[in-house]
C-alpha cells in the first residue's frame, strides 16, 4: 500500500493557542469577515447545533475568490486549483477530528473543485505555544496534478492574518 504524501507549513503566532484553536473549532464562519477579498462565503451545512453546544460543526462549505489571478485557493485558503481568473471556487468540507489534547482539527474535503485535482485532500491544523502547523495529505487525481506545495505559503499567510485579527480583539 502506497503512503499518502504530506506537506507541512509552520507559522508563528503571538495569540493565545487556546484562542487560535477555538477559532478553528467554532468560528470558521468569521473567515469571510476577516478575509473578504478571498473568502466569499463559509457556511455550516450540518452541525450548527453542535456549535451551540461548544462542539465543532460537522460539514461546512466555502466559496472563495481571488480576482485577476490564475491560482485560486479554496478551503480555508489551503487548497490550490489552477483555473481562469475571476472565478469563485467551492468545496464541501467535513470536520473529521478534533483532538483537544494536541489542539488539532482535521478537515477532509468531500466535494467540490479541489476533488477534480486530488482524490484525497485532508488538512490538519495543529496549534502549539507560539505556532500553528498545517499538514496537508493529498492524493493526485492524475499524473498532471501539481504537488500542492504552494498551499503552505498561503496557510502561513492565513495564520499570520488570523493571529493579527485575534490580537486586535483583545
Amino acid at each position: 500500500m502506497a503512503q499518502i504524501p504530506k506537506i507541512k507549513a509552520k507559522a508563528e503566532i503571538e495569540s493565545s493557542p487556546a484562542k487560535v484553536f477555538d477559532f478553528f473549532k467554532y468560528k470558521l464562519k468569521q473567515f469571510p469577515n476577516i478575509y473578504s477579498q478571498v473568502f466569499k462565503k463559509l457556511e455550516s451545512l450540518e452541525g450548527e447545533e453542535r456549535i451551540q453546544q461548544g462542539l465543532a460543526p460537522t460539514i461546512f462549505s466555502y466559496g472563495i475568490f481571488l480576482g485577476g489571478q490564475k491560482t485560486i485557493y479554496p478551503k480555508l485558503c489551503v487548497w490550490i486549483c489552477t483555473c481562469q481568473s475571476n472565478q469563485t471556487m467551492t468545496a464541501k468540507v467535513r470536520t473529521e477530528a478534533v483532538n483537544e489534547g494536541e489542539k488539532s482539527v482535521t478537515f477532509k474535503t468531500i466535494e467540490g473543485d479541489v476533488m477534480q485535482i486530488y482524490t484525497t485532500f485532508i488538512t490538519k491544523v495543529t496549534v502549539g505555544d507560539g505556532y500553528v502547523i498545517w499538514t496537508i495529505e493529498y492524493e493526485k487525481a492524475n499524473d498532471t496534478a501539481p504537488i500542492p506545495d504552494n498551499y503552505t505559503t498561503l496557510a502561513a499567510e492565513i495564520t499570520k492574518g488570523l493571529d493579527a485579527y485575534l490580537l486586535s480583539q483583545i
